[in-house]
């Protein structure tokens, strides 16, 4: 795996991207040379910039499209969508690049469909050979597991649930733990050295996931396959390099005070601020047509009778309260006994308009104004409302940790977990934000960004 910007990445996945971006490149490059051949004209000193400017405008469609996340290939359906979507947006900022800067190409509309297609195929080769390379098990990082109990069956339940590219777990080693819920036919007895077992077993990264850590632990023979080269990890660290959650069953303080992350120097604030309030105000620009759109659309469903604008108080960066603001999506006596709700599936109080302002968040707009006053943050944990952060706080450890920085337009927890209704959903967000609030960097609010696109395109996480 490989740490780039706060995010841990197969290296199989980075090969994956180096490959499709020399496609795209080679691709526009071959369109305007075989376009160029045809009507026999040279290709002039500007148009050999294109294949670089086709190459970063697609793969920032692809990224954001998820399509380099993990899970991405889990169903044909799903991956082909995923494609056929980012080349969609990918070819539309093409042709507005285009009519903005038309003298970068020569017959740009016809040289950007051939080199549309050639890309196009080119992908769809390279993303079967990468689906059955990656599929081989030999080819995957083999994980040898200290435990078979309660800690090692976190470790196999989560592995049935995710898209564990790139990883294999090869066995459990029995160190003795009390209760053993790893089936007999996984596990291994320690009847030789952890090297002479890892080098048997073509070991790549052994995780320590033994109940009960006071249990004398074989730490000579750890160092041993760690000097060997031999990666070994606790438990919580797995789970953040595979999962991008912090598992807060298992954290302890002594662990974020440690581990490397949860820094927020003076420096990386002003970047996050300066980053927060030039994005804000082009996304507002281009979203203000919208924004009058959704006005007009909200002025007609309520025959201007309801408000269109909705405010909430809601808890910020170390507990400050503040007003959001939305784009009203739900009847005005929502709540009108004064109780506190969270929004259910098909909840009979949002409206029509309503609906489809969620479902393509564009009911968040507004808080465009939270962000320019410095209450919010483009990325970040999104705010809730006191009685709900009352309630978690007592009920869920480390959740006030979240608080640590601005909540957010987006965030690391909308972009990887579905919509949360329950304290159980607030609970994993929460593991979601633990790792945002960690790894948090200009460049992972600019990933989340792009990858926003999906989450609107495709409705993930509405409610």
């Amino acid at each position: 795996m490989i740490k780039l910007f706060g995010i841990y990445i197969s290296k199989a996945v980075v090969l994956l991207a180096v490959a499709e971006v020399l496609i795209f490149f080679s691709s526009m490059h071959g369109a305007i040379l075989l376009f160029h051949h045809i009507i026999n004209e040279p290709v002039s000193s500007l148009e050999s910039n294109m294949p670089v400017i086709y190459s970063l405008v697609m793969f920032s469609a692809m990224t954001a499209l998820g399509l380099y996340q993990k899970g991405s290939m889990a169903t044909s359906s799903g991956f082909l969508l995923r494609i056929i979507l980012a080349f969609l947006v990918g070819g539309v900022a093409m042709l507005l690049l285009l009519a903005i800067a038309p003298m970068f190409v020569n017959h740009g509309q016809s040289v950007l469909s051939y080199g549309s297609a050639l890309s196009l195929l080119g992908i769809l080769v390279a993303r079967t050979i990468f689906v059955r390379v990656t599929s081989d098990k030999i080819l995957k990082r083999r994980v040898l597991v200290l435990g078979v109990g309660i800690n090692a069956d976190r470790i196999e339940e989560s592995m049935k649930d995710k898209d564990t590219l790139g990883i294999v777990v090869v066995a459990y080693v029995n160190l003795g733990d009390r209760i053993e819920l790893i089936d007999k036919d996984r596990q291994i007895v320690k009847d030789q050295s952890l090297l002479e077992i890892s080098n048997r077993l073509a070991v790549d990264e052994i995780v320590v996931a033994v109940d009960d850590r006071r249990k004398k632990l074989p730490n000579h023979e750890l160092l041993e396959c760690k000097i060997k080269g031999i990666r070994i990890l606790d438990l919580l660290t797995f789970f953040e390099k595979e999962l991008s959650i912090i598992n807060i069953d298992l954290l302890y303080p002594s662990w974020m005070l440690y581990t490397d992350g949860y820094r927020q120097r003076a420096l990386n604030r002003t970047i996050k601020k300066a980053f927060d309030m030039s994005v804000g105000i082009i996304i507002f620009l281009f979203a203000a047509p919208l924004m009058v759109l959704v006005t007009i659309a909200s002025l007609i469903e309520s025959g201007g009778r309801d408000p269109i604008l909705y405010s909430q108080v809601r808890v910020g960066k170390n507990g400050k309260l503040f007003k959001v603001y939305k784009f009203r999506s739900m009847r005005t006596d929502a709540e009108a006994d004064g109780v506190a709700r969270w929004a259910t599936k098909n909840d009979s109080r949002i409206t029509k308009l309503g609906g489809f302002l969620r479902k393509t968040r564009l009911d968040e707009l507004p808080q465009i104004y939270n962000i320019l006053n410095g209450d919010m943050s483009l990325v970040g944990p999104r705010p809730e409302r006191p009685e709900f952060v009352m309630q978690l706080s007592n009920d869920i450890p480390y959740y006030p940790q979240r608080h640590w920085v601005k909540p957010g337009l987006t965030g690391w927890a909308q972009m990887l977990y579905p919509y949360g209704a329950s304290e159980e959903d607030a609970k994993r967000k929460l593991e979601y934000d633990l790792y945002y609030v960690k790894n948090a960097s200009t460049m992972l609010d600019f990933i989340i960004l792009l990858q926003t696109i999906e989450v609107v395109l495709l409705g993930k996480g509405a409610q």
